[in-house]
């Protein structure tokens, strides 16, 4: 993979830092995105390798586009910035933490993915992989996995259109060479909500299996759901 250049969107802490960790450790240039500057910088010195901090902030399109001019070649880009919200069922959701929660989770995916297009296209083998959510699976939701509470309504629908649009990133850049996935990457010991600041989920583990979709073969899969480990998630 020497040569080879990621973009790491919400890298400079939990899960987004280990993929950068990973993927830089394996040789690649990373692009270490965070919103603040300093904490991008101290994240891709405390990586290490060919780690680099780039400010983006996915909900500012123009910002977006600025750090998109910074890159004239991508191979990979993991979309990982997201937000929870509030523990809420969709009855008591508050209107404006819905639209923040798709402002980043999902309408963010589109303005990153969008303007780095160009340099994804200039790459031999591109990969897009979006961190969504095992709970913005349907077939879970209804199912005997999660319990039918509704809560957490923003944070899963917007999970669940994440996926929908993978699905059809993954179709219409097809011809292109472009291989985008969605990972489930399970509870994690992360800062992203307080169930999962108590969960015992190593945030590495998770890495492992964006890294793994970012570096599929030509004759991988595409438009697909899967699961820290590998395995498939229904949609």
């Amino acid at each position: 993979m020497d040569n080879s250049i990621a973009l790491v969107t919400g890298a400079n802490k939990g899960i987004g830092k280990e993929i950068a960790r990973l993927l830089a450790g394996a040789g690649l240039t990373v692009y270490v995105g965070s919103r603040d500057a300093g904490r991008g910088e101290r994240a891709a010195e405390e990586i290490g390798g060919d780690a680099r901090p780039l400010v983006i902030d996915v909900t500012d399109a123009a910002g977006v586009a600025d750090a998109a001019r910074q890159v004239d070649t991508l191979d990979i880009l993991v979309n990982n910035a997201g937000i929870s919200g509030d523990d809420k069922t969709p009855d008591q959701e508050d209107l404006d933490t819905l639209r923040r929660v798709y402002e980043t989770n999902v309408f963010g995916v589109v303005t990153v993915t969008n303007a780095f297009l160009p340099a994804l296209r200039r790459s031999a083998h591109p990969r897009i992989v979006n961190v969504s959510s095992g709970t913005g699976s349907l077939t879970w939701s209804t199912g005997p996995q999660f319990p039918h509470q509704g809560a957490y309504a923003a944070y899963r629908s917007s999970k669940a259109a994440l996926n929908a649009l993978t699905v059809y990133y993954a179709h219409t850049l097809a011809d292109d060479g472009v291989k985008a996935n969605v990972l489930a990457p399970g509870l994690r010991r992360t800062d992203l909500n307080a169930r999962a600041a108590a969960a015992g989920g190593d945030p590495a583990e998770a890495a492992a299996g964006a890294v793994r979709l970012a570096l599929l073969p030509d004759d991988g899969p595409s438009g697909e759901f899967f699961s820290w480990d590998g395995t498939p998630v229904p949609w």
